[in-house]
């Protein structure tokens, strides 16, 4: 009996030890970059964007600059096979010390498109100790800043190549935030 015992405690460790390495795969550091403004914001990194245990980064965000020139910082993680599944859902462990917006980025609304960058987005809730939050595509709304002029085409999810993550801050004031994300999982 405790032979046939540890046999499947060996058994359940291997186990769990492979969904831990499935789990770290999304933190391949060429699937990870960010990006600012020519206007002033700014990244800031403690060291490497990716680590082997989590993705961390801040920002400062200056105001927007004129009517015609936004400030924005995004953290962005490029999908691996630049698409998303059909009925996509998405589980994500993360940290931020202000809510944290989710934008499927989406070649229509995007440079190649459009060009209104009213990507379909939700959000998450600030949170300061390690969270695990899953939303589906369901939760996924167009900003309602997003131009008459820009005809939505609902999510195409073979259009959708990244995930940005944007800590919610003003355009009015900017302001600075952090974002950590351990895990993506996406199926």
């Amino acid at each position: 009996m405790n032979k046939l015992l540890f046999g499947l405690s060996a058994m359940l460790s291997v186990s769990l030890l492979g969904c831990q390495t499935t789990d770290t795969a999304t933190l391949d550091e060429t699937q990870w970059r960010y990006a600012t403004d020519p206007h002033g914001s700014q990244a800031i990194l403690n060291g490497s964007l990716v680590t082997t245990e989590h993705v961390e980064i801040a920002f400062k965000r200056v105001p927007r600059v004129d009517k015609l020139n936004n400030s924005w910082v995004e953290l962005i993680y490029d999908l691996p096979n630049k698409q998303l599944p059909e009925q996509a859902s998405i589980t994500l462990t993360y940290q931020s010390d202000k809510d944290m917006i989710i934008k499927l980025s989406q070649k229509d609304y995007g440079g190649d498109g459009d060009k209104t960058y009213a990507h379909y987005q939700t959000a998450l809730p600030a949170a300061n100790v390690w969270t695990t939050q899953t939303v589906t595509l369901n939760d996924f709304q167009r900003p309602s800043w997003t131009p008459a002029s820009s005809t939505d085409k609902g999510i195409i999810t073979e259009h959708v190549s990244a995930l940005y993550f944007v800590p919610k801050l003003t355009d009015a004031q900017g302001g600075e935030a952090f974002i950590k994300i351990k895990n993506v999982n996406i199926k």
